[in-house]
C-alpha cells in the first residue's frame, strides 16, 4: 500500500478528534483525573494539524462545499461563534478580575498587619508564627511588628514572609511546627 497524505491524514484527524472529544466532555463535567486536562490541551494541536492536513489532502472535494449555501451558512456561523468567543467583553473575565483584585487586597492587608493579627487569621498563635520565622533565620521579631516590617528587617519580600507565616510553599505546614 502506497503511503499518501490521504491515507494517514484522515486517521490522524479522526484519532485526534476522539481524544479531544472525550477529554473535552470529561473537562466539561469536571472529571479531570489523571492526565485529562494536559492531554486535552496539548493533543488538541494534533487535532489542528490532522484536520489541516486532511483538508489539504481533500481540498478539491472540500472546496465544493463552498458552492452550497447551507454549507456557507454553517461555516459563517462557526466563524461568528469563534470570533465572539475570543471577545474580552464576554465570559467571566470581570468575575476573574474581581477575584484577583480581592486576593491582592487581602495579601496587602495581611502584609500590613501585625504578627498577632496574622496569627488570628491563620488560627495560630503569635509564638508559633515567630518560631516559624526563627526556623527560617528571621530573628528579632515581636508580635506587634507587621509582615512588611519583618520583611524589610530581614531583607526579604513581604510576600515571602507571608508565605512562611501561612504555611505556603516557602513555609512549613502547620503540622510540622
Amino acid at each position: 500500500m502506497k503511503l499518501t497524505m490521504k491515507s494517514w491524514a484522515t486517521p490522524i484527524a479522526a484519532g485526534a478528534f476522539l481524544i479531544s472529544g472525550v477529554t473535552g466532555v470529561l473537562i466539561f463535567f469536571h472529571i479531570e483525573t489523571g492526565l485529562v486536562e494536559p492531554v486535552h490541551k496539548w493533543l488538541s494541536w494534533l487535532l489542528v494539524g490532522g484536520v489541516s492536513v486532511h483538508l489539504l489532502a481533500n481540498w478539491k472535494a472540500f472546496s465544493l462545499y463552498f458552492s452550497k449555501n447551507s454549507a456557507l451558512a454553517v461555516f459563517a456561523a462557526a466563524m461568528l461563534v469563534t470570533a465572539l468567543s475570543v471577545m474580552p467583553f464576554f465570559g467571566d473575565e470581570e468575575h476573574e478580575k474581581t477575584e484577583k483584585r480581592t486576593a491582592r487586597s487581602l495579601v496587602r492587608a495581611l502584609e500590613s498587619s501585625s504578627l498577632t493579627t496574622v496569627a488570628l487569621v491563620v488560627n495560630d498563635t503569635p509564638e508559633t508564627l515567630d518560631m516559624r520565622l526563627k526556623r527560617r533565620g528571621i530573628k528579632d521579631t515581636d508580635p506587634s511588628m507587621t509582615v512588611s516590617a519583618i520583611a524589610d528587617a530581614s531583607g526579604m519580600e513581604a510576600g515571602d514572609v507571608l508565605a512562611i507565616l501561612v504555611g505556603g510553599k516557602n513555609g512549613h505546614e502547620k503540622g510540622n511546627d
